[in-house]
């Protein structure tokens, strides 16, 4: 029964990796980036929810919308400002930009915020109760948000035109261009999609863990990033089925071998599924023509 509350824990953990993934995936699917400030919008996000719910007494649901406007602006900014100037740059320059932005938010929320740790409200307590086994409601929320999140996401992708366009964008921005479909709109559109998914994790992460301080979003967001490239950088069902992986075998590795060993125990198995095949669990090799 412990194996089995182990699981469904790692699971909820895993949901909200899985969640950060699908910004990172969107993202480096469409726009071929790897947007490292992504953890940082988490950690946005999670004042934004502390603020809103501490100091001015909203509601949760509430919080919730203000830190998925707040983040979704930001990550449009960032966009626009960072990134777009640098669109036929060398992948080296987007990069080295994306660690500069990610310590300038870092930064900020220092002078804005201060150093010191602030421990989030308790959002929701009690558990479910199935014989011996205890599932707390809110891994329960976090597993199920997860789920509606994907599919959603998937029928946005699949059936939408702004979807449609995303697909294009993906496999050829200049034919995409040709085709009379706005690469940089999408882009955009985009990176709104996933910042605004960071501010949902940041909550269920904040619930769970109840701490937020600025540095907050930079273990998570690398973990995310593990989690799209075991489940193949670029695919959102790879991202959704990285997380889930990600959560329960570090939960389990918790649980079982070591506290202090569990992250590193997460990144030696990337290794080694990456060594057994490079494209990650859903990825697609890609052959490119010289």
């Amino acid at each position: 029964m412990a194996f089995l509350s182990y699981l469904i824990g790692g699971l909820g953990l895993g949901s909200v990796y899985a969640i950060i993934a699908l910004g990172y995936s969107m993202v480096y699917g469409i726009a071929k980036m790897l947007n490292f400030a992504h953890g940082d919008i988490i950690m946005v996000g999670a004042f934004v929810a502390y603020f809103a719910i501490s100091s001015f007494g909203l509601p949760v649901f509430v919080a919730v919308i203000l830190s998925v406007v707040v983040c979704t602006i930001l990550g449009v900014v960032i966009e626009k400002l960072a990134y777009k100037p640098l669109r036929e740059a060398s992948s080296l320059s987007v990069l080295i930009t994306a660690i500069g932005v990610s310590y300038f938010l870092q930064n900020a929320a220092m002078l804005l915020w201060g150093t010191d740790t602030k421990i989030f409200p308790t959002v929701l307590s009690g558990s479910l109760t199935i014989g011996e086994l205890s599932i707390p409601y809110l891994t329960l929320i976090t597993i199920l948000s997860c789920v509606v999140i994907m599919i959603v996401l998937t029928l946005f992708i699949n059936r939408t035109k702004t979807g449609r366009a995303m697909r294009a964008c993906s496999e050829d921005k200049g034919a995409a261009s040709l085709m009379g479909i706005n690469v940089n709109q999408i882009i955009s559109i985009t990176f709104a999609i996933g910042s605004g998914l960071a501010a949902i994790a940041a909550v269920l992460l904040c619930a769970t863990y109840p701490s937020v301080y600025p540095t907050l979003g930079s273990m998570p967001g690398i973990k995310a990033f593990t989690a799209a490239v075991l489940g193949g950088i670029g695919s959102i069902p790879g991202a959704f089925l990285g997380g889930l992986f990600l959560g329960v075998i570090e939960n389990l590795a918790r649980a079982y071998i070591s506290t202090q060993l569990s992250d590193a125990i997460v990144f030696m198995v990337l290794i080694v599924v990456l060594l057994i095949k490079p494209t990650g669990l859903l990825g697609k090799k890609v052959n490119v023509k010289v």
